[in-house]
């Protein structure tokens, strides 16, 4: 009913329907709403399942409270995937045969809002907002959104995710028994390393096969360890000012990234089979993962062994480990709203229903129903999103994110938050750092596995790429790489 009064409504008022007394023209130029004449704001998004029912559940609530209020009726229109909503809104910004107008809201990342922003299709919503509302918000979410020339603020932050470690305690508490393995050791990637050879040993001495040994760990994003552990040795390697980047590959730091995922991945101590590790956990292939706090509720309450049979298993939620002698650093992630420039009404409409959104107890429940983490300072506070939590009905969903969101929430305010500044392609150079090592650690280590079948020992097939020449390569082809994706 929503949709069809709303089509009805902008047809009238794009015929001239509604001869409304007091209604001027003039009222379109000074930005000056209107409850008689309603503004209707177009929202595209990219929120499937219980993101978009619990976004879908707010936007009703808006237009049947401030929205009939203030004159704003808000439309919501899910377009897929978030690649499947960015090339939606290339295409419309681009006036593509077909698409249409770019609409007034739409979510996006920090890059597609730089590229659309660059064609001048992006409004300044710091103008909208007040210095008192603007220090509401947790500043690296701001300043995230704040890009281009100028560094104006373009991108308005309405929910987050940061990164956690997931465990299996079930299987953890087994090889924690037999060789007295400790959680403290996880507070870091040099003992994540450690312990992962740990427990693929302990695992292969279950059997009498040698070289039988299970993984340990695997993460998803691997842009975000590249990026991140840049970050927490001490540098960015993406520098970005007013949109121009420089290339920073610190050839020291990157090694540290290799000794510590690429090496333990060759040797079998970390794995990536499924499409998440949450995936890879349910299996069984791996019993430990770093992924984003939005995707905690995914990771699995069953092992599954077989068609016949899995086992219960619980679940515990640590900070994501960081580099020894490192600062305390994590990603902070997830699309924002970015306003289309079009006119001052329909700005002011589309800031008044973002500023509501994101009012503490709506964020919250948004966040609590989806998985993601409130933009406001306040609402970040973890026993008013747990007895949020308690108000939903129990499920292995809601298990997981009672234990998650308060290592969450510990992130958000004890670690610095960082994400590279948007720059051009920077969509294609975060490519790069996403498929660069994994793509090079599983090849080499499915070429390990061929080798050990064909008799070669474990130890002198590992020693084949475990070599000083072959990440010389590695590390020559990946400035390569990055030069080529920001310079195309």
């Amino acid at each position: 009913m929503k949709r069809i009064f709303s089509t009805f409504l902008i047809g009238a008022l794009c015929c001239g329907l509604f001869l409304v007394p007091g209604c001027n023209p003039q009222d379109e130029q000074n930005g000056q709403l209107d409850a008689e004449n309603p503004t209707v704001i177009e929202v595209w998004h990219y929120y499937n399942g219980p993101q978009k029912m619990a976004f879908d559940a707010l936007v009703s609530e808006f237009n049947e409270t401030m929205g009939l209020e203030k004159g704003i009726v808000v439309e919501t229109i899910g377009q897929g995937s978030v690649n499947d909503l960015t090339e939606k809104v290339v295409d419309a910004a681009n006036k593509k045969v077909g698409m249409g107008e770019i609409p007034e809201i739409f979510a996006a990342y920090a890059d597609t809002a730089y590229q659309i922003d660059q064609m001048g299709l992006v409004a300044d919503i710091g103008q909208y907002m007040t210095e008192e509302e603007l220090a509401q918000y947790i500043p690296e979410y701001l300043e995230e959104g704040r890009i281009g020339e100028g560094s104006k603020l373009k991108i308005f932050p309405t929910a987050k995710s940061t990164e956690v470690f997931m465990l299996n305690q079930t299987d953890w508490d087994k090889f924690a028994q037999a060789t007295g393995a400790s959680t403290d050791a996880l507070s870091t990637i040099e003992g994540l390393t450690k312990t992962a050879q740990a427990y693929y040993e302990w695992t292969d001495s279950l059997t009498p096969e040698p070289n039988d040994g299970k993984a340990f760990f695997g993460r998803d994003a691997m842009a975000n360890y590249m990026i991140i552990g840049c970050k927490q040795l001490g540098t960015e390697i993406f520098q970005v000012t007013d949109g121009k980047v420089s290339l920073n590959c610190d050839q020291e730091i990157l090694r540290k990234l290799w000794d510590n995922f690429y090496i333990p991945y060759i040797n079998g101590y970390f794995a990536h089979y499924g499409r998440f590790r949450s995936d890879d956990a349910k299996t069984g292939d791996l019993i430990a993962l770093v992924g984003s706090t939005s995707g905690a509720a995914y990771f699995p309450d069953h092992v599954v062994v077989n068609d016949e049979e899995s086992y219960p298993i619980e679940v515990s939620v640590l900070p994501t480990p960081c580099f020894e002698n490192g600062t305390k650093v994590a990603v902070q992630q997830g699309a924002g709203m970015v306003v289309s420039k079009t006119d001052e009404k329909r700005e002011r409409a589309s800031l008044e229903f973002l500023k509501w959104f994101t009012q503490e107890e709506r964020n919250i429940a948004f966040s609590i129903e989806s998985g993601y983490l409130p933009v406001k300072t306040a609402a970040n506070d973890a026993e008013l999103l747990l007895s949020a939590l308690d108000q939903l009905e129990p499920s292995a969903v809601t298990e997981n994110l009672k234990v998650s969101m308060p290592v969450a929430v510990e992130t958000v305010n004890e670690y610095e938050l960082y994400t590279s500044k948007a720059f051009e392609n920077g969509t294609n150079a975060r490519a790069v750092l996403e498929n660069s090592m994994i793509d090079k650690a599983k090849a080499d280590r499915d070429a390990i596995v061929e080798l050990m079948a064909g008799g070669m020992s474990r130890e002198e097939a590992i020693a084949q790429y475990d070599t000083d020449e072959n990440f010389d390569a590695w590390f020559a082809q990946l400035k390569e790489d990055l030069d080529e994706a920001v310079n195309s």
